[in-house]
């Protein structure tokens, strides 16, 4: 008997691998959206007609420009062409390096930007005797066992926060027990161990890996999780808007690393 997987179209915005502090972005955020090639086709088009750019390629900025702000909130609303179909996860970059640090640490060592700048730099750095380990160290405390953590969790690769979000995504989009097969925007860095880690997971029916501009589902999850990222941003940093925020709140992942 031949099964069917639910195909889940995919993409990724603030992606800057292990680095979550002192980059572009605050806010890592990953969407999934179950919709036919055809349907998606029609949300595009809807956007094209609406929007009126004369831009060959439509991108998220363009829903967010104050003067698409209907556009925008008919896309995330509940007669636009996603809602209930679509399923983002957020991950606020320093709450991530913070819990790490208080994992680490315990909370006598306050997680301020120093030495969460300093944590981020000995995670990433393979040289053990990189200034940046010394400069940890000196903050948090130079002890063996606070060494054999720190290796541990470099060793894991726990801070690229893309492979948990397609986890996440497996999980959540099969938690009915329906197989999902993953229809993502290429991502050049999962490779390896990174890639079987992604394909071992039980609720994985297949991954499949394209450009974006050839897969309208793709293109509709790139507008979704563009727009979602830059929203829970403004909220992060004290400049929500609070209608956004709510209508974004239903396609939100409880699992979310938000605070």
């Amino acid at each position: 008997m031949c099964i069917v997987a639910l195909e889940i179209a995919c993409d990724e915005s603030g992606s800057e691998g292990e680095k979550l502090i002192g980059g572009q972005t605050d806010v890592f955020a990953h969407a999934g959206v179950r919709l036919s090639v055809e349907e998606a086709e029609g949300c595009l088009a809807e956007l094209r007609r609406r929007i009126r750019s004369p831009a060959v390629e439509y991108k998220a900025n363009h829903l967010l420009r104050t003067k698409h702000r209907r556009v925008l909130e008919w896309f995330l609303g509940p007669r636009g062409p996603v809602h209930g179909r679509a399923h983002v996860y957020l991950v606020d970059k320093k709450l991530l390096l913070a819990n790490e640090l208080r994992a680490l640490v315990g909370p006598e060592v306050p997680p301020d930007d120093a030495i969460l700048a300093a944590f981020n730099d000995v995670l990433r750095t393979r040289n053990r005797r990189d200034p940046a380990a010394g400069s940890f160290f000196a903050m948090a405390g130079d002890t063996a066992q606070l060494r054999a953590k720190v290796a541990e969790v470099r060793e894991a690769k726990v801070l690229d926060p893309l492979v948990p979000a397609i986890l996440r995504a497996v999980g959540y989009w099969s938690a009915g027990g329906e197989k999902v097969f993953l229809v993502h925007d290429e991502q050049p860095s999962l490779k390896g161990e990174r890639l079987a880690r992604i394909e071992s997971s039980p609720g994985l029916a297949g991954l499949k890996f394209v450009d974006s501009r050839t897969d309208p589902r793709v293109q509709a999850a790139d507008f979704l999780v563009g727009v979602a990222r830059r929203i829970a941003e403004d909220e992060l940093n004290g400049n929500g808007d609070a209608v956004l925020t709510e209508l974004l709140g239903p396609y939100i992942d409880p699992e979310s690393r938000w605070g």
